[in-house]
């Protein structure tokens, strides 16, 4: 498929692509991401209660908005998007091509919105900033979250955001739906991770995708701007400052529905370095006619791991002193687990009557506290309590 268009746009080689068959979207979604979906796939009536709820939002009235006051894609129109699109979905292998709109709007975006029939609307804004390959990164995204059904999240946002303005006169209603809402916006930022993935998956030029982050960020100044740079920017926005940092980080990114660009572009890097980026470019991928059959244990067995993983590396404050207590919790788990003993350490316990053999033996011994006739003793448990005669230690 040609990558040359004479429309003003940078005209690039055209290159031959890989394909994947029949893919699932569980190939590119972040495990927090992809636990969340599972389990709503697996709820019975899920897609009959989400389209009832569909039907309290505009999304209907948006799209004839986007019909009468945006130009749609085609042969006719936006003729290099639309080569764009057709390529996502065959890569893909999503059937059914989503209908795409260019808005007039400076600012620049994308998104995917719709349940039954999703449509993909892009600005000019994005339009004019990015190249023929930063172009075809951001369609892929938007393509990923067609074929993950991610426009169920935003559809329950928007119904739980509208519910909680009505509810705010009942005591703590507002309090609990936004509670919710907090959740669902934590998914829908690990879903732009997933799409950012589907984008490159698509475009197989990590170097487009990385760029193309870049100038969302900084604009169209790309010979004012380095990759490397810009990847160092977000190693240090994790590891720099102190607890109050922590504090002020989680407070920024609390109402965004995507997480900070220079985020997303050391995220993608580190998944494409990955052994699981490198088996789905081979032909090794989870596939759609699999996914009846996915766990929902596994799922969340997953998102847990990756998230335990991600305290114990991560140079954040905050989740450096989360390890440390996570780590004393075990230790402390341990101890507990070995008696009251396991507390002593390498204390020294003082000798019994008529042993003249020094110092007991602390944890870690042949027998330890835990075992009957440790300590050369007859089997009680230990030296007696001189107020009641009962052991002195756990068994």
């Amino acid at each position: 498929m040609s990558d040359s268009h004479d429309n003003g746009h940078e005209q690039v080689p055209s290159r031959q692509r890989r394909r994947f068959p029949g893919i699932s979207s569980r190939a590119y979604e972040h495990p927090a991401d992809r636990s969340a979906l599972v389990a709503l796939r697996k709820l019975s009536g899920f897609d009959t209660v989400f389209k009832a709820l569909s039907g309290l939002l505009p999304e209907r009235s948006l799209r004839l908005l986007f019909l009468s006051d945006s130009v749609r894609v085609s042969d006719r129109q936006f003729a290099h998007l639309n080569v764009m699109l057709r390529d996502a979905c065959y890569i893909l292998d999503l059937e059914k091509v989503p209908a795409m709109y260019v808005k007039q709007d400076p600012a620049p975006n994308a998104m995917c919105i719709g349940l039954d029939e999703p449509i993909i609307v892009v600005t000019t804004g994005l339009v004019e900033l990015l190249d023929e390959e930063e172009m075809r990164a951001v369609v892929g995204h938007e393509v990923g979250h067609a074929l993950s059904g991610h426009a169920v999240y935003r559809t329950i946002l928007l119904f739980l955001t509208s519910l909680a303005v009505r509810v705010a006169w009942i005591p703590l209603g507002n309090v609990a739906i936004m509670a919710i809402v907090t959740a669902l916006r934590e998914w829908f930022r690990k879903s732009e991770l997933s799409a950012d993935r589907a984008g490159l998956l698509v475009g197989q030029d990590l170097q487009a995708s990385m760029r193309g982050l870049m100038k969302i960020a900084g604009g169209n100044h790309l010979h004012e701007m380095n990759v490397d740079a810009f990847l160092e920017q977000a190693e240090e926005y994790e590891a720099s400052g102190d607890l109050r940092d922590s504090v002020l980080k989680i407070l920024n990114v609390l109402p965004r529905s995507h997480p900070f660009t220079t985020v997303r572009a050391a995220e993608l890097k580190k998944w494409a370095a990955s052994r699981e980026y490198q088996r789905t470019m081979d032909g090794h991928y989870p596939r759609r006619d699999e996914d009846k059959d996915t766990s929902v244990r596994d799922s969340f067995r997953e998102s847990a791991s990756h998230y335990a993983t991600h305290v114990r590396s991560s140079k954040d404050p905050l989740m450096k002193l989360v390890n440390d207590i996570a780590g004393g919790a075990g230790d402390l788990g341990d101890r507990m687990r070995r008696g009251f003993g396991g507390f002593a350490g390498s204390q020294p316990r003082p000798p019994k009557d008529g042993d003249g053999d020094g110092p007991a033996e602390g944890p870690g011994g042949s027998q330890g506290p835990e075992g009957p006739g440790s300590d050369g003793d007859d089997g009680s448990g230990g030296p007696r309590s001189p107020r009641d005669g009962s052991p002195r230690d756990g068994a």
